[in-house]
């Protein structure tokens, strides 16, 4: 094969691997030599929080990718800066014909690129740009009528019928490492967390760790326990998911090795495979869902759901900072935002549990609670983040209907019958009856005390009365009964 370009430029974003790269591949089949840069962009990184779990993933998924580059004999550049200014600067430097990274569909994110093609145009330097963040993306699976889809299982139906190996092919990075920069020419450190403003965090503590090494060996745990997944996926005290979500988000294990495993084993049968294979296929939805329809970014994807009175004024601001401090007074959904706020993780059951509560429950706008998600996941995605809140509150694609409240009390006794969830992160209802932990306002004073239980100190009491509640917002919702 004849090399059409002598050296390019591979620009990291969502995509913190080697192995399995879509752009990696195509710069390096392309070009001679390929340089290899990551910019923590102060384009996001300014509005963070200094401390901030997913900024130490990432520097600490960077790192083990430069080790790895360097151990192919290539290296890594990480600049700290805006990417629309230093990707053409760098560019220009390293005198490439060529820049090559994977799309990224966030609105922000496609202004950026755009920005940055314009630039290098006019530099004379080609731009390309390939699919990698998803098996199906944009416009790759349509209805017969060729319109996008709004309704999940007859997308998830197209999907699997259009899938087939040359979907899942992983790209044959190692083949081409023979293209890489000489490390020699690149003398580059990564800047330190503390020269960018922000906090060290032992992530390690929380379970979490970057790179790509790490996120192959959760998908081996995972092998074991992935027949399972429908049966204990929905139980938070189990060890039911993955974990491999946050590595799904920053690129360290690819969604094709990940359908690969999950189609194969439900093509022979697993039932647990066939479901995880479904979540998958859920992200690619919500991000099919965001390009056909950005307006769901800030507004829901059923308009007359924008009409809606949602809860405002001080009462409502103080019903959200319960939400967001775990001070309900309902166990399930205080533990979970507990979980989420220590860890930065939730489970899936557990989103939808605490989203529903917010939205339904306390009549708070569910953009409220999307945006503080987006504070705290560590796995935080744009469009499966909205896909899921727009889910929850019943103004989205293939939402539970309006009338559908999820009852926390209920929620909790099903999912986790024995509170072993709810005693681990709420260790003050611990001495709590496996009956009483689920609503410990219904407990008998005496087992309240007996428990160390004095409610409205040590534990709040319920902000609402989810009876009550319920009616409020069939209430609420009956504007979207009414004629515009």
């Amino acid at each position: 094969m004849t090399q059409s370009i002598n050296s390019a430029l591979l620009w990291f974003r969502r995509d913190l691997r080697l192995h399995d790269n879509a752009a990696v591949f195509h710069a390096l089949k392309a070009a001679r030599q390929v340089h290899f840069v990551f910019v923590f962009d102060r384009d996001i990184l300014d509005a963070l929080p200094r401390r901030d779990r997913r900024v130490v993933f990432i520097h600490q998924s960077l790192q083990a990718l430069a080790h790895t580059l360097a151990s192919k004999g290539g290296n890594l550049r990480v600049l700290y800066g805006t990417a629309q200014a230093e990707i053409p600067i760098l560019a220009a430097q390293l005198g490439v014909q060529a820049v090559f990274a994977n799309h990224d569909d966030e609105p922000q994110a496609l202004a950026r690129d755009a920005a940055v093609q314009k630039q290098l145009a006019a530099q004379g330097i080609a731009w390309h740009s390939s699919k990698d963040h998803v098996v199906f993306e944009r416009s790759e699976v349509l209805t017969q009528s060729g319109t996008p889809y709004g309704v999940f299982t007859p997308y998830k139906n197209a999907w699997l019928k259009k899938l087939n190996p040359f979907y899942l092919k992983p790209y044959p990075v190692e083949s081409y490492l023979g293209s890489l920069a000489p490390s020699s020419n690149v003398p580059c450190a990564l800047p330190t967390l503390a020269s960018m403003g922000f906090e060290e965090i032992d992530l390690e503590s929380l379970g979490l760790q970057g790179g790509e090494a790490r996120a192959q060996a959760l998908l081996q745990d995972f092998l074991g326990r992935m027949d399972d997944y429908e049966r204990t996926r929905n139980f938070p005290a189990v060890k039911g998911p993955s974990y491999l979500s946050v590595h799904l988000r920053f690129g360290t294990v690819s969604v094709r090795q990940l359908a690969s495993l999950a189609f194969e084993r439900a093509q022979a049968g697993s039932e647990g495979a066939s479901v995880w294979l479904s979540e998958l296929i859920w992200r690619d939805f919500y991000h099919q869902v965001m390009h056909h329809h950005p307006h769901v970014v800030n507004s829901s994807f059923r308009t007359d759901y924008d009409r809606i009175q949602w809860e405002q004024g001080p009462l409502a601001l103080e019903l959200f900072a319960a939400w967001c401090q775990g001070r309900t007074g309902y166990p399930l959904v205080d533990a979970a935002m507990a979980q989420i706020n220590q860890t930065g993780y939730m489970h899936n059951r557990l989103r939808m549990v605490v989203a529903s509560f917010l939205v339904k429950d306390l009549g708070i706008d569910w953009r409220w609670g999307e945006r503080y998600f987006a504070e705290q996941l560590n796995d935080f995605d744009l469009a499966a983040n909205n896909g899921g809140w727009q889910w929850a509150s019943s103004s989205g694609c293939d939402a539970q209907p309006y009338f559908r409240i999820f009852n926390p009390i209920s929620q909790s006794q099903n999912f986790d019958p024995q509170g072993k969830f709810i005693r681990r992160y709420l260790p003050q209802l611990a001495s709590l009856n496996d009956k009483d932990i689920h609503a410990p306002w219904l407990a008998t004073p005496l087992t309240l005390t007996a428990a160390g239980v004095d409610l409205g100190r040590n534990y709040p009491k319920p902000v609402v009365q989810h009876d009550e509640a319920r009616l409020r917002t069939l209430q609420r919702y009956a504007v979207v009964k009414a004629p515009g």
